[in-house]
């Protein structure tokens, strides 16, 4: 049934490059060996997206992919232009056959083979390397009275730049490093911002070292063992004090507040009856894993996640999560699909099974 490949590889960016060169150098070949599918018009996966004014020097975790060092000429460049320009270099430095765009619908499982169901037709193979990321499930945490709000609400994956905020009054919501970002350019424009988070922010001015880097991975990596749903490796780590946020703490940008209780037509009202006007909401509240193409095999354990030992998932060995929960950095997304590659190609070397 469908095209024939030994491991199918879904998504192409920095977890899925990193297991197709792992493959790759372990002698399987594009077409019958392996298959990369992306769901993208082009190179560059999330990082396509990136607001226009993220560059490459304020961007945080670009890592080199294994094989071809990251070394931009300009890095005040915009991330979104020379980070998919890199991405595309590699495909073809190592000959990677990325087809795109390819959009699975649904994978599932038949006797030893999977079956993966997309737009440009049904891959069968003995293995599977999922890297589909965050980017396309947003997460939107819901109000009471979101829905009468006059203004404008917009997720981070929405966002185009501070120019659009001139001259009004915006309401940031989230902790990450994301949103620390937007509200600094947004306050430069904006007739007033107004930060909201659920729990205080934390700020190191600590190097993140490897030491404390392994401590995070393995807070987050003890969850997907134990099949709840993963924490961001951002969440754990906090927010980096660096000159840009000194500075924007000194003016007041930064000052935080707690969560409102509800949104009004005109702003948002906390429980004490404190309310602030606003004509935006901007929820960089972050994103979830996108697997709901994996639902068919049933992978969801009780703990609303899907159990994970390393990259392999504990329900089903022919089936590895990259980039998810302890990998979802691109320093640990490139160890992660390195790693995935050689588990998969020993499990080819096994008897399939009848």
């Amino acid at each position: 049934m469908g095209v024939r490949s030994d491991v199918v590889v879904i998504g192409a960016g920095q977890a899925g490059l990193s297991a197709a060169y792992g493959l790759r150098r372990a002698g399987l070949a594009p077409g019958s060996g392996f298959v990369v599918l992306d769901g993208e018009d082009g190179p560059g996966g999330a990082w396509r997206h990136r607001w226009p004014t993220l560059r490459v020097d304020r961007a945080h975790r670009i890592a080199s992919l294994p094989g071809l060092p990251f070394e931009p000429a300009d890095r005040t460049r915009p991330a979104a232009e020379i980070v998919p320009a890199y991405f595309d270099a590699y495909e073809r430095v190592f000959d990677l056959q990325v087809r795109r765009p390819v959009r699975v619908s649904t994978v599932r499982s038949t006797g030893p083979d999977l079956h993966v169901e997309t737009d440009a037709g049904t891959w069968t193979t003995r293995a599977l390397i999922n890297a589909t990321g965050t980017w396309t499930r947003p997460f939107r945490p819901r109000y009471p009275g979101a829905e009468t709000f006059r203004g404008r609400q917009l997720h981070t994956v929405d966002y185009n730049g501070p120019e659009e905020f001139a001259g009004r009054r915006v309401v940031v919501v989230g902790g990450g490093s994301s949103a620390v970002q937007l509200l600094m350019e947004i306050a430069t424009v904006a007739a007033g911002t107004t930060w909201v988070t659920r729990r205080p922010p934390e700020f190191h001015d600590e190097p993140f070292g490897e030491e404390y880097g392994r401590a995070v991975v393995a807070r987050v990596e003890e969850r997907v063992r134990a099949g709840l749903p993963p924490q961001s490796v951002v969440s754990v780590t906090g927010l980096a004090l660096t000159p840009e946020v000194r500075a924007a703490q000194a003016a007041g940008v930064l000052d935080r507040l707690p969560m409102f209780e509800r949104i009004t037509p005109d702003g948002v009202v906390w429980a004490d009856g404190t309310s602030v006007a606003a004509d935006v909401i901007l929820w960089a509240t972050g994103w979830r894993a996108a697997l709901g193409h994996l639902a068919p095999l049933r992978l969801r354990g009780p703990g609303g996640g899907i159990a994970v030992d390393g990259t392999r998932v504990a329900a089903d060995p022919r089936i590895h999560l990259v980039g998810y929960g302890p990998s979802a950095s691109t320093i640990g997304a490139n160890r992660a699909g390195q790693a995935a590659a050689r588990d998969v190609v020993a499990l080819l070397r096994e008897p399939a099974a009848a």
